[in-house]
């Protein structure tokens, strides 16, 4: 989800317009009652024109290079709720078996709509990290060391950031199964394949376990 107000710019020019829009408002109805509601019909249905109008950029597909040694795997997984899931750590465990691995564990802050808009993160990055840590040390216990950070709250979002300074060799992506996964009606798996070029891999974990 995309929070307008995270830029300075984009936030003061929508401060603007909405100032000028409400100014706009407020002297029509000095002239005149009707006048004042047309003017406001006006504004919203241009706004609402303008909202619908708008489509996403397309990103351009990303490369994916690996950047450590030959004997090197360097694994990044993102998943939140399923963390704690035993089919995902046996998947890492596989995955790291007989390599030099290298695992990042990206978790999501997962959080709601109006605390997202209201900049208000702080609880979603703790459970974000509780769960983080717990799986880290999950991992440990089973002789896979691994590395954790909190994402963004977008999983595509977290996955470009940690690409940045993480060039994967495969792309580990966990949600819960069809019905019970946000991140599948989103179609987040399938976004991952078309905008990334490295391997990905989708592990679904059942809920409770």
């Amino acid at each position: 989800m995309r929070n307008p107000f995270r830029s300075e710019a984009e936030a003061y020019r929508f401060l603007l317009l909405t100032i000028g829009a409400f100014t706009l408002i407020v002297a029509a109805a000095f002239v005149n009652r009707w006048l004042g509601v047309a003017v406001w019909l006006l504004v919203s249905a241009a706004a609402v024109q303008f909202y619908f109008r708008q489509r996403p950029e397309l990103p351009v597909r990303a490369h994916v290079e690996h950047v450590g040694p030959e004997d090197e795997r360097r694994i990044l997984v993102i998943a939140n709720e399923t963390l704690g899931g035993e089919s995902l750590r046996a998947l890492i465990r596989q995955r790291a078996e007989g390599v030099s691995e290298q695992v990042l564990v990206v978790c999501p802050a997962l959080n709601s709509p109006v605390r997202h808009w209201a900049s208000d993160e702080d609880g979603a990055r703790a459970q974000a990290q509780a769960r983080l840590d717990a799986c880290l040390e999950a991992l440990a216990q089973a002789g896979v060391q691994a590395r954790g950070e909190v994402g963004d709250a977008d999983p595509l979002q977290a996955i470009e950031d940690a690409l940045r300074t993480f060039g994967a060799d495969e792309i580990v992506i966990s949600t819960h199964p069809e019905g019970h996964s946000h991140w599948l009606e989103r179609g987040v798996v399938s976004h991952a394949r078309e905008r990334f070029d490295a391997t990905i891999t989708h592990v679904i974990v059942e809920p409770g376990l």
